[in-house]
C-alpha cells in the first residue's frame, strides 16, 4: 500500500482552522467541513478567500487611489490615524504591491503585524518580496511572539533563505511545529527543514510531546524521502512516557494513517521501541489500530511492527484480525501476498483460533498462493 504524502484528516484540519479565522467564527462550528475531501475544503478556503477581499467596497479603491497622491510617509500616518489595521490591510491589498512596500516601511512593526492577520493572502507574495529583510525579520518574530501561527503560515513559505535563517533561532519550538501545521505552501517545508538543521529540528520534534503530536503528524506527511524518515527516527528516539502519548494521541484522534506509515520506515531497532510501549499492550488501543488497518488498507505498515510486539499484543491482534469479515479477510490476505509478507503473517495466524484459521486457509487469496507455490 502505498504511503500517504499528506494525511488529510490532519491537513483538513489545518484549513478549518484558517477558514474559521478567516471568518473570525468558532472553529468548532466549522467541524462539518471534516466530512469533505481535502481538495473540497481547500477549494472553499480559496472561495472564501475571493469572497471577502474581491467584493469590496468602491470607498477602498478610492482611497487606494488617493495615497498615490501623497508620500508614502504621510499614506503611512493616515493608516495609523484614520483607518486602523484591518483597512489598512484592506487598502494595502488594492494597491500595487510596491507602493504597499513602501508605505508598510512606514509604518510601525506593532502596527504591521496587528494588519497582517487582515491581508489578502493573495497578495502577500508580491508584498514581501519587496520588503526590507531586517522588517520582515522584525514581523515575523513580533508574530512569533503573539503565537499568531496561521497568520506566521501564510507568510513563511514566500520568504527567502536568507530571512528564514534569522527568523528561525528567536521562534519557540511549539510555534514552528504549529506554523509548520499551518503552512500555505507545504512544499516549502522541506527547505524550511533543511535550513532549521538536524539540532534544531530534535529540539522541534521533542516540543511535540508537549500537546502538539498533531502537528508534528502533519509536518511529517508534508515531507517525504529522507526527511519524512529522519522526523520518524527522532519521535521514536523520545523517552518512552512521551512517545508513548504518541500512540495514545493517534488512538484517541484516530490518526493511524499519519502515524503507521512513519512507523514502517523505522529501522529494527526502533521499532522495537514502539513495540513495547504500554499503550500497544492495551487490547482497546490494538483493536482500534486493527480496525483502522483495515479500514485503510495499512497492512503492510502495520504487520512489520506486529511481528515485534510482545506475545500477549500479538495474540490480541491476531484474535481482531481472525474476527474480520471475509472481504476484510481476503483483502488482508492479497495484500499480505502482493507484499510478500506471509512470513510474518504465518506465526500471526497461529495465535487464531481453529475457526478463524479454518476461515484464512480457505480464503481465494490464499488458495491462491498456495497454488502458486506450488506451480513455483
Amino acid at each position: 500500500m502505498q504511503n500517504r504524502a499528506a494525511p488529510e484528516v490532519l491537513q483538513s484540519r489545518a484549513e478549518i482552522e484558517k477558514i474559521a479565522a478567516l471568518l473570525e467564527v468558532d472553529k468548532g462550528g466549522l467541524g462539518f467541513l471534516g466530512e469533505l475531501p481535502l481538495q473540497d475544503v481547500r477549494r472553499f478556503r480559496e472561495q472564501t478567500v475571493a469572497a471577502l477581499f474581491d467584493r469590496v467596497p468602491e470607498m477602498l479603491d478610492r482611497i487606494a487611489a488617493a495615497t498615490k497622491l501623497v508620500p508614502a510617509g504621510v499614506a503611512a500616518a493616515i493608516s495609523q490615524k484614520a483607518l486602523g489595521p484591518r483597512l489598512a490591510a484592506a487598502v494595502a491589498g488594492r494597491l500595487d504591491p510596491a507602493r504597499a512596500a513602501d508605505i508598510i516601511g512606514k509604518l510601525p512593526v506593532a502596527f504591521t503585524v496587528e494588519s497582517c492577520a487582515h491581508l489578502d493572502p493573495r497578495r502577500i507574495p508580491q508584498i514581501v518580496d519587496r520588503l526590507d529583510e531586517n522588517l520582515v525579520v522584525r514581523i515575523a518574530v513580533v508574530l512569533a511572539e503573539r503565537g499568531d501561527y496561521l497568520t506566521m503560515g501564510r507568510f513563511v513559505g514566500h520568504l527567502r533563505d536568507s530571512a528564514l535563517s534569522r527568523i528561525l533561532p528567536h521562534v519557540p519550538d511549539e510555534t514552528v511545529l504549529r506554523t509548520g501545521y499551518a503552512i500555505d505552501r507545504p512544499e516549502q517545508l522541506s527547505r524550511i527543514i533543511e535550513l532549521m538543521g538536524q539540532e534544531r529540528l530534535e529540539s522541534v520534534i521533542g516540543a511535540a510531546a508537549d500537546g502538539l503530536w498533531p502537528e508534528a503528524l502533519a509536518v511529517a506527511g508534508m515531507v517525504t524521502g529522507e526527511q519524512r524518515g529522519r522526523i520518524a527516527s527522532l519521535a521514536a528516539a523520545q523517552p518512552p512516557e512521551r512517545l508513548d502519548s504518541l500512540v495514545a494521541v493517534a488512538a484517541e484522534q484516530g490518526l493511524w494513517e499519519s502515524l503507521l506509515p512513519l512507523v514502517a520506515l523505522l529501522p529494527a531497532g526502533e521499532l522495537r521501541a514502539v513495540a513495547v510501549l504500554p499503550s500497544l499492550q492495551d487490547a482497546e488501543v490494538l483493536a482500534g489500530v486493527v480496525r483502522a488497518v483495515v479500514a485503510l488498507g495499512l497492512w503492510a505498515e502495520f504487520l512489520p511492527l506486529v511481528e515485534l510486539l510482545p506475545d500477549a499484543s500479538r495474540k490480541v491482534v491476531a484474535d481482531a484480525a481472525g474476527a474480520l469479515a471475509e472481504p476484510e479477510l481476503d483483502a488482508l490476505a492479497r495484500e499480505v501476498d502482493k507484499q510478500d509478507l506471509w512470513d510474518v503473517v504465518l506465526p500471526l495466524v497461529e495465535l487464531m483460533s481453529d475457526e478463524a484459521k479454518t476461515r484464512i486457509f480457505a480464503l481465494p487469496a490464499f488458495q491462491d498462493a498456495a497454488d502458486q507455490d506450488a506451480a513455483g
